[in-house]
């Protein structure tokens, strides 16, 4: 999933290790996107990479690309794709401060 977020250029890339911290995921994969085309671009590549490589279907998606946001949902993963404004205001990183970070890419 990775991969496809970078491919379509998205940016500050982080990898979150909750499984000591939560119960409802293992991991959070943040990443931002810079305008509302490019998040909704960033949000269907996971989508697709998850389906064709893994065959594995989001249980749900939240959000919109023009609100600065989307959520999707596969379980122990939760990728959030973020305008960075939004990013900087829901601050998951501060949030889940005592997280294992296990990849970041700027």
């Amino acid at each position: 999933m990775v991969d496809s977020i970078l491919d379509k250029k998205g940016s500050d890339i982080v990898l979150l290790d909750l499984r000591e911290q939560s119960v409802f995921a293992d991991y959070f994969l943040i990443c931002n996107g810079e305008n509302d085309r490019q998040i909704r671009a960033l949000a269907e590549s996971v989508r697709q990479e998850a389906k064709q490589e893994a065959g594995i279907l989001a249980n749900g998606v939240e959000g919109i690309p023009e609100a600065g946001w989307i959520l999707i949902d596969f379980g122990d993963l939760i990728v959030h794709v973020f305008s960075p404004d939004k990013r900087e205001y829901y601050s998951l990183e501060d949030l889940w401060t005592d997280a294992h970070v296990v990849l970041r890419l700027q």
